[in-house]
């Protein structure tokens, strides 16, 4: 089945007669990694990322977790989701999960993005779609990374407020070395895996279609959410270091006193023992 053949046998979202043909497109993010080495559920359309026809859509596999599926019915979706679960590794519950809508407009001039409303193409091809998808992916992503980093940004107001209500830091090291490491997942899924920042494959074949791509990215905010979030972790990661210092610094002055108070045991026992020689 052909591009053109997947937009005439999509359902319409509106029961108007002349209704530009529209495509349900759902975001999913299933866990953090999906293994996709190997998979059959179609007719591979894309390799990076993987991309299959199923049905009368299309099915966008993300290797850091998330599947676009794109004009299925939704028994479609679930059984395919289902078959997906075996290659999912740390499966999220409940999933991540956005949804838009891509109708046709007229030409390549009118294709935008109004807010809050359709995607609008001028036709329904594989490229354009695998950009909506990648567009979709990366959203979904950022929006899961933001609640974590904002769980982060929870944990850490009361220490900050202890310290500057008592002027002292929680003994909780542990805790404090948790949300580093947290911040570094974080850092690590945007960096390395998901790299919002960088352009799609399909942008190196069809550079024509980067003017789409761009309305993509200013519709979900992928760069302004991506500065947001970097910013956040910069905070995140200074806070949680500053805080480990601090405590490593009174553990080295009470190890320090501790040492010192030892010493004048000695010195005392010493004396004593010498004073008692004397003595004798």
């Amino acid at each position: 089945m052909n591009a053109d053949q997947l937009a005439v046998s999509a359902p319409t979202t509106s029961p108007r007669a002349d209704a530009a043909p529209s495509l349900r497109i759902r975001a999913l993010m299933l866990g953090d990694r999906i293994n996709a080495s190997g998979l059959e559920i179609g007719t591979l359309v894309s390799s990076t990322p993987a991309a299959f026809r199923v049905h009368a859509g299309l099915a966008v596999i993300f290797r850091y977790g998330v599947v676009v599926l794109i004009g299925l019915l939704p028994s479609e979706e679930k059984v395919l989701i289902d078959s997906l679960k075996s290659r999912v590794i740390g499966e999220f519950s409940p999933y991540e999960e956005e949804i838009a809508q891509a109708q046709l407009c007229k030409d390549e001039n009118s294709e935008a993005i109004q807010p809050g409303g359709p995607i609008c193409l001028s036709k329904f091809s594989d490229d354009r779609l695998l950009l909506v998808a990648d567009a979709l992916a990366k959203s979904t992503s950022l929006a899961r990374d933001e609640r974590r980093v904002a769980a982060v940004f929870d944990v850490i107001e009361p220490f900050a407020r202890e310290l500057a209500e008592y002027g002292r830091t929680p003994r909780r090291r542990k805790g404090i070395l948790q949300l580093i490491g947290n911040a570094l997942l974080v850092q690590q899924r945007v960096a390395g895996r998901v790299a919002v920042a960088e352009k799609p494959d399909v942008l190196w074949e069809k550079p024509e279609l980067d003017r789409l791509y761009g309305r993509l990215e200013d519709e979900y905010e992928l760069k302004e959410r991506l500065d947001t979030l970097e910013r956040k972790l910069t905070a995140v990661s200074e806070t949680a270091n500053a805080l480990t210092d601090i405590i490593d610094t009174q553990r080295s002055l009470r190890l320090e006193i501790a040492v010192v108070v030892l010493i004048v045991i000695e010195v005392v026992i010493g004396c004593v023992q010498i004073l008692s020689g004397i003595h004798q």
